[in-house]
């Protein structure tokens, strides 16, 4: 990754990434600008370039001839680094009307590389004149205005080019950085059967495959079989694998290059994909298995056929692997020097078409649209069918929650008499002897794991209808997720989805609200904002030291547990003391406009 500061000299160099070797980082400042127009003050801009990125600095309006910016700008760079990075300072002299005041151009490869946090020293760069000048100009003009920067190819970070929840490569750029690896999977791509036609060929339909596999820095693709829809590959790839939390993708495309142009063009057609997660693979074991290719189109799911695959995962050195479980999942720039979000996905676009770009010149080429299937770019884009999927999934988690708040509710309600009293006896048991919690709560999971085990899943789990909220989505909401970005429907529809997507967020919002509320109402027991609840709150909590230290925790706890369980008849419908004096406690929504 290349980074450049743009601005006056910090003690601190900010970072940059690197994809293949590097992103770019920029920061500067301007010294002594000289503006066509020299009765006016610049409202001077740096615009950035490496190839087909462009970046630019906000304009800055000063009352001298020396703005300061101050500001970072990252692209990615790979080798090797054929771009070159060019700078040019503008000045807006009118709304849309800018001119160039001069610019610089640094060559990639005699940028200064670092691995770490280390200082990155800032220069000056003297600021070439725009080329169309006059030569009796420049000879009246000795001085040259100059642009201070800090440039770096940054190698420490990882650069990704698909989502972390199931990125296939977490090393850093800079190879001396990376560890040995941990094993070697292998994978065979043996055949498709039942594969949905993608065209018509002499009045029937067929298809003209073949398969994309990436893991890492590698991609790779099958042969072309033509005009068959039970297409046999019989082909084997091996990587090295340096963490097990990675992920394999397999995809299934219909070349379109071959012969007429289908309706969608040139364009290779997605037939379907398959993720497996390495943790997943026992160590040895060689799983052939058919996996279903699911593909989701504007009417619905469908299923396009079936892909049948070997795998083995093949562990060298079993110590380091269950080393790797106890480091940090990304690189340590990463922790030490984070990135925003919004600098993440930036990143993560400029790597994939990268990436694309590389792809294509290779031979077969891999066109853009299936480096985009492969490292699903459109995976952060709004989707009404992902936030369902992702909120059942939410709900799923605390399933198991629920149903010990609702095992603990029917014991409190005494719906099982016998049950409640062996809970009042073992809960009594572990407060006599406190000692006896720890081990029993691990003992429990352990009896639990032991017990699943027989569950366990017998091959790695593949797509999921069900879990992607597929199977019953509304056409609406699928026409809306295929939707382009910025939008291409009518404006009456939009306006539709707009308000359907203010109701969704308004339900969120409150929500949110209401967690931010009892939070503030916790803040404000020691506060003073409501001088009687906190004077009641401070004066309770030197009656409850006091008794806390003159009486045994055992005490407390088996009368605090007895009290929760105590039996119906000795409890009251309304709300408890401590609730309402909770509840009565002040929040900043009173302050909110």
């Amino acid at each position: 990754m290349l980074a450049i500061w743009i601005g006056t000299q910090r003690d601190e160099a900010f970072p940059i990434v690197a994809f293949g070797c590097g992103y770019a980082y920029n920061d500067s400042a301007q010294s002594d600008l000289i503006p066509t127009e020299k009765t006016r003050f610049p409202d001077a801009y740096v615009k950035a370039q490496i190839g087909n990125q462009v970046m630019r600095t906000k304009p800055v309006q000063s009352r001298n001839f020396n703005p300061l910016w101050n500001e970072d700008l990252f692209f990615v760079a790979a080798e090797p680094f054929e771009d070159h990075l060019i700078l040019t300072v503008e000045d807006r002299v009118a709304p849309g009307k800018d001119e160039i005041i001069g610019r610089v151009i640094i060559p990639l490869n005699m940028v200064e590389k670092r691995a770490d946090d280390r200082i990155i020293h800032s220069r000056w760069f003297n600021l070439e004149k725009p080329v169309l000048v006059d030569v009796d100009q420049l000879k009246k003009e000795k001085f040259s205005s100059r642009l201070h920067l800090r440039v770096c190819l940054d190698g420490g970070y990882h650069v990704l080019d698909e989502s972390t929840h199931y990125s296939s490569d977490l090393r850093p750029t800079a190879k001396q950085l990376w560890k040995p690896p941990i094993g070697v999977l292998e994978l065979g791509v043996l055949n498709a059967v039942g594969l949905h036609p993608m065209k018509t060929r002499d009045g029937k339909g067929t298809s003209d495959t073949y398969c994309v596999a990436k893991y890492g820095h590698k991609w790779v693709r099958t042969r072309t079989i033509v005009d068959n829809l039970f297409p046999k590959y019989n082909e084997q790839y091996t990587w090295e694998v340096f963490d097990p939390a990675t992920v394999l993708t397999v995809g299934v495309f219909d070349n379109s290059q071959l012969g007429d142009k289908g309706p969608n063009g040139n364009k290779d057609l997605k037939i379907g994909k398959v993720r497996i997660r390495i943790s997943t693979l026992e160590t040895g074991r060689v799983y052939t298995h058919s996996y279903p290719l699911l593909v989701l189109h504007p009417t619905g799911v469908k299923k396009m056929g079936e892909l049948h695959l070997a795998l083995r995962f093949s562990c060298t050195s079993f110590v380091n692997m269950l080393y790797i479980y106890s480091r940090p999942l990304l690189p340590k720039m990463h922790y030490v020097r984070p990135f925003t979000v919004m600098q993440l996905d930036m990143l993560r676009h400029q790597a994939v078409n990268i990436v694309a770009m590389r792809l294509g010149r290779a031979e077969p080429p891999l066109r853009k649209e299936v480096v985009e299937y492969m490292s699903d770019v459109d995976s952060h884009l709004w989707s009404m069918r992902r936030s369902k999927a992702n909120f059942f999934r939410l709900m799923s988690v605390f399933t198991g929650l629920f149903a010990v708040g609702k095992w603990f509710g029917d014991i409190c309600m005494w719906k099982n008499p016998i049950t409640t009293v062996l809970v009042h006896v073992l809960y009594l048991m572990l407060v006599s002897f406190p000692e006896l919690i720890l081990p029993t709560i691990f003992l429990y999971m352990f009896l639990i794991g032991i017990w699943n085990f027989r569950y366990r899943p017998r091959y790695p789990p593949h797509m999921n209808t069900k879990i992607s909220q597929a199977e019953a989505v509304h056409p609406d909401e699928l026409d809306e997720e295929f939707d382009t970005f910025p939008t291409s429907r009518n404006p009456d529809l939009i306006r539709m989805r707009y308000d359907r997507l203010r109701s969704v967020a308004g339900r969120i919002q409150t929500v949110v609200g209401d967690i931010a509320t009892q939070g503030e109402r916790v803040h404000s027991l020691l506060s003073w904002r409501d001088p009687r609840a906190t004077a009641i709150f401070v004066t309770f909590c030197l009656v409850a030291a006091l008794v806390l230290y003159v009486t045994p925790f055992q005490v407390i706890a088996a009368l605090a547990g007895i009290y929760m369980m105590r039996h119906p008849r000795f409890r009251y419908r309304l709300p408890s003391v401590p609730v309402n004096f909770f509840r009565r406690l002040p929040a900043r929504t009173d302050s909110m406009l």
